[in-house]
This record gives structure tokens, C-alpha cells and sequence, in this order.
């Protein structure tokens, strides 16, 4: 998990490790609960966590993704919230079925989706559009004329994120040149801009009546608006953007763990409790893999896959097609902590792929054994370029392809194809994280959906050469939320206490093939990436 450290940085970590720590009373904390709201891209979850980290009790459902045209996604931010609802209400039944008590949750953690844009009227509290979700690509045109725009070379400089499709501030600028209602109550000065956890905690606080309109540090940092020094608005990209900001409603950027500031949930079983801890589903994980140090790092497979390396109190801007962004910030004493990360916008999303459109298995965990039927990729390679290529590539108008397909190839050879494309990129990511961090990483710890499947980590480790770590609770998002919302009513004061959280049977797999080997396979993914490009008409949105 974890890279080399500066002399300094472990002088530091020394030091916060000679502190006092209190002493643990297990009892007292496996009868001590917290409740977590995880939003994700397709499905929300609620968890039920004592104070052990241990889940007691959970509900999932999906929810609809919209598709109207090609490369576009979206929600609907009302089913989003009563789908947070819903799993509260399932997950505290299950929790009271067991004997427990809904008085000893102490708190509740938040993590979302990121980037993935709502706006809505101030004064009747209602969206004003469907949420444009993260992997949405309408904005390919927009970002090639805002590349072109002056000042545009500085904007990565202040807030860590290039232009492209994904950030938040690309969906806003579309939202206001395309929905009429946008643009009218930006001139009446009534329009709320949120993220997905600014949505939610406006609307699990009442909406209008309470009108609780805040964020936290690591989903700000997502949206291009914020300065990631300051952790403040920047009046240079707003103007860049051409927002006026006393004509729009940006929400309070706070730190990830606050008592009081993130309001309580103001209906259902769990009304009255509070919202201690938000932060972005990336940095959950990192938090919920404690991932505290600097060189420490993870790799989240989800819909999409991210890694999240921990740089430590500065930002580091990347010269090598990664983002900076903030890893978390539990505020009071501590300083905001930053990460490089890598964003692949297409991992678990390819899985579901082959299951709904190409039809080879029933569900999504059965692509393993799909994959398994062959015993390597039969030189099929396939660049899930969906969304266009993220990180370190940053290719727009790619689409997805497949190359090798010969009479030869099978249903197996795709589905492994696809499960190792998330594979190929995570190395892509890695080798320019060594590059602009100067340490290579030792061990790779991983959690999310597809982390799952054996055959996919064996896969990983092989293609990255060093040993892949994963934890047997791969809850690993929802409990950096609970973490997060317990350090606020002091359920755990220092990050030794949390040592031991999701410690024991974890799995290591070590790489089963040779580097030459590896770089062979290597070399023609990247041969697949660079024949993948120009695809799309940047311009147009259509095909060339």
C-alpha cells in the first residue's frame, strides 16, 4: 500500500505515532454505531458500523440511469434521495431485528458519487434539470473551445483538475447554454449549484425550510471552482467560467468532520440524528483503507476505478496527466491532507457491458467464470473508451474498441479483455504517479465491485508487477464515511486508534508472470490506446 516517505514526512508520522493514544474499550465500541450513507454512480447503500468497523447491517438498492442521447447520463435527484430513504429505513429494520437499538447510532457519515451536477431553484427547493452524472460527455465540444480560451493553461495550476468532460464546472457551463429555467434563475439570483452531497444534505435537512447549503473540502475540490491551496473559492476560474457569484449560490466548503455544520436528518427512522462526516466516495475509500500516511495509496474498482495516492499537506500538481485533489480534511487541528489521482472512467461500467449489451452471462458476477473459460486474452484488447479516456490520457474523442478479433477469438477472450483494461490503465496510472511523486509504490491496495473476482486481482498484479492487497470487509467506501462522522462526536480522537480496523484476513496476490511478459502485453494495450483516438467529432458529437 504504501511508497517511500521523505525524511521528514516520517519524522512526522513518528511523532503523531509517540502521542497518547486513548485506550480502546472494545466493548464499548463494538455497542457504539454509525450509520453511512454511500451514494454511488448506479446504486445507494446504507451501512450500519460499530464502533469496531465491523457492519451490523446494510441495504442496497439501484436506481435509474438515463441515456438520452449517445455519451450522455443522467438521474433523477429526487429518486437519488429517496433511494437514501429507503436503505435507511430497510437497513434500520434489520438492525432493530437483531436485538439492537436505534439510540446507540451516534452519528452519520455521508459519501457520494462525485462530480455528477444538480441545480435547483432557491425559493421552491425543485431541480431544475436532471443530474448530469461524472461520466457524461456532452461537454466534448465546450472543452475544446474552452481549451482555446485565454487563461485556460492556468486553470490546472489553481485547482488541480484539467478540461475536460468530467469536473463539475463543464456540466454547469452546458446547463446554462441549453436549459432556458437555468439561465432565468441565475438572473433572478436564485439558482443553487450542488454536487450530489450538496444535495443530499439539503434535501435530508428539510430543502428550502432549512436550507442547508453546504459541502465538504474533497467533492469542492471536484468541481473546478476552488483553489486547491486555499481551499476557497477562486475568483479567477469563476470568471474564467463567467459566473457571477452573487447571481449563483455556491455552498460552504467545510472540512470533511463537523459536529454541527452538516445539519440532521429532518424525517424518517433515523430523524433527529446527526450528519457528522461528508466526503467524496474516492477519498472515503483511501480514509476507510487508512490510508493516513504519505506513499500510502488505493485503487477503488467501481463503476469507474480510481486510484488515490497520499502526497501528504501540499498539493502536488501533476506534469504527467493525473489529477490533484484533496485527499481529506478532518479539520480542527489537522491540516487538509492531498492526493494524485488517477481517474479511469470505465471499469465496473464494462463488466455490466458485456452482461446487458453483449449478453454472455446473466450477471455481473459471472464474468470471472466467463473470463476463466480461456487462459489469456487470445490477443484481444479492448479499450472501453465510453467516456473517452481519463487519466493519464485525457483522449476525448475515443471510443470504445476492440482490436485482435480474429476467427480464434470467444466470449472468454472479451470478457477477460474487458476486466483487464481497467488493469492496463491502473498501470498507466501508477507508472505516472512514480513519475511525478518519485517513489514506486511496493504493494497496491485495492477494494470496490470488481476487486471480487480473484481472476481480476491475479490479472492486476501481473500486468503491475507488485503484490495486490485486499481486505476481506470491501466496504471500504462507506466505512471512510463512518470513520469520518465518528472522529466528529469522538467515537476515535487519534488515527492509532483505527489500526486495527479491517486488519485481519486480508488477501495478497503476487505476480505470476514475468516483467517481459507483462510489458509485452503492455506494449500492445498501448498500441490499442493511441488507435483508439479520433473517434468522435469533439465538435459535433458525432461520428467521424
Amino acid at each position: 500500500m504504501s511508497a517511500h516517505a521523505t525524511q521528514g514526512e516520517h519524522q512526522n508520522n513518528a511523532e503523531s505515532r509517540n502521542k497518547q493514544v486513548p485506550q480502546q474499550d472494545e466493548d464499548k465500541l463494538e455497542r457504539c454505531y454509525i450509520g453511512s450513507i454511500d451514494q454511488g454512480t448506479t446504486s445507494t447503500r446504507f451501512l450500519i458500523f460499530n464502533g469496531l468497523g465491523v457492519p451490523v447491517a446494510s441495504h442496497q438498492i439501484e436506481f435509474r440511469q438515463m441515456y438520452p442521447h449517445s455519451g450522455w447520463m443522467e438521474q433523477d435527484p429526487r429518486e437519488i434521495v429517496e433511494s437514501v430513504y429507503t436503505c435507511i429505513e430497510e437497513a434500520t429494520k434489520s438492525f432493530t431485528e437483531l436485538g439492537n437499538s436505534l439510540h446507540d447510532i451516534k452519528a452519520i457519515g455521508i459519501t457520494s458519487q462525485r462530480e455528477t451536477t444538480i441545480v435547483w431553484d432557491r425559493d421552491t427547493g425543485e431541480p431544475l434539470y436532471n443530474a448530469i452524472a461524472w461520466p457524461d460527455t456532452r461537454t466534448q465540444g465546450i472543452v475544446r473551445e474552452l481549451k482555446a480560451k485565454s487563461g485556460a493553461d492556468k486553470l490546472q495550476d489553481i485547482c488541480g483538475l484539467p478540461l475536460s468532460t468530467y469536473p463539475s464546472a463543464l456540466k454547469l457551463t452546458w446547463l446554462f447554454r441549453n436549459v432556458k429555467a437555468v439561465q432565468q434563475t441565475y438572473e433572478e439570483g436564485r439558482l443553487m449549484f450542488g454536487t450530489i452531497d450538496t444535495w443530499l444534505l439539503y434535501s435530508l435537512n428539510g430543502g428550502k425550510d432549512k436550507n442547508v447549503h453546504v459541502t465538504d473540502s474533497t467533492n469542492a475540490s471536484r468541481t473546478m471552482f476552488v483553489n486547491l491551496h486555499t481551499l476557497e473559492y477562486s475568483p479567477e476560474v469563476l470568471d474564467f467560467f463567467q459566473l457571477d457569484p452573487k447571481k449563483i449560490h455556491l455552498p460552504k466548503i467545510l472540512p470533511c468532520s463537523d459536529a454541527q455544520a452538516f445539519g440532521s436528518l429532518a424525517s424518517g427512522t433515523l430523524k433527529g440524528k446527526r450528519i457528522t462526516g461528508c466526503l467524496g466516495d474516492q477519498s472515503a475509500a483511501l480514509v476507510g483503507q487508512l490510508g493516513f500516511e504519505p506513499g500510502m495509496a488505493k485503487n477503488t474498482y467501481g463503476t469507474g476505478c480510481f486510484l488515490l495516492y497520499n502526497v501528504g499537506e501540499k498539493p502536488v500538481m501533476s506534469t504527467h496527466g493525473l489529477l490533484a485533489t484533496v485527499a481529506y480534511n478532518f479539520g480542527g487541528k489537522r491540516k487538509p491532507v492531498y492526493a494524485l489521482e488517477g481517474s479511469i472512467a470505465v471499469a465496473g461500467s464494462a463488466v455490466k457491458y458485456v452482461v446487458n449489451n453483449l449478453k454472455f452471462v446473466e450477471s455481473s458476477d459471472k464474468i470471472s467464470d466467463c473470463a476463466a473459460t480461456v487462459e489469456d486474452n487470445g490477443g484481444c484488447y479492448f479499450v472501453t473508451a465510453f467516456s473517452g479516456l481519463f487519466a493519464p490520457y485525457w483522449i476525448d474523442d475515443a471510443q470504445g474498441t476492440m482490436f485482435g478479433i480474429t476467427q480464434y477469438t470467444q466470449q472468454g477472450h472479451i470478457a477477460r479483455a474487458a476486466m483487464e483494461a481497467t488493469c492496463f490503465q491502473t498501470k498507466a496510472i501508477l507508472d505516472a504517479m512514480e513519475k511525478d511523486s518519485g517513489h514506486k509504490l511496493t504493494e497496491l491496495a485495492v477494494d470496490g465491485g470488481m476487486s471480487n473476482s480473484d481472476l481480476c486481482m491475479q490479472t492486476q498484479a501481473d500486468i503491475i508487477n507488485i503484490p495486490v492487497d485486499r481486505p476481506i470487509m470491501r466496504e471500504t467506501t462507506a466505512l471512510g464515511a463512518a470513520i469520518v462522522a465518528g472522529f466528529a462526536v469522538d467515537i476515535w480522537k487519534e488515527f492509532e486508534e483505527l489500526k486495527e480496523i479491517n486488519k485481519e484476513d486480508r488477501t495478497i496476490f503476487k505476480p505470476q508472470i514475468s516483467q517481459e511478459n507483462s510489458d509485452k502485453m503492455y506494449a500492445k494495450w498501448t498500441k490499442a490506446v493511441e488507435m483508439s483516438k479520433g473517434w468522435l467529432d469533439t465538435d459535433t458529437g458525432i461520428k467521424s
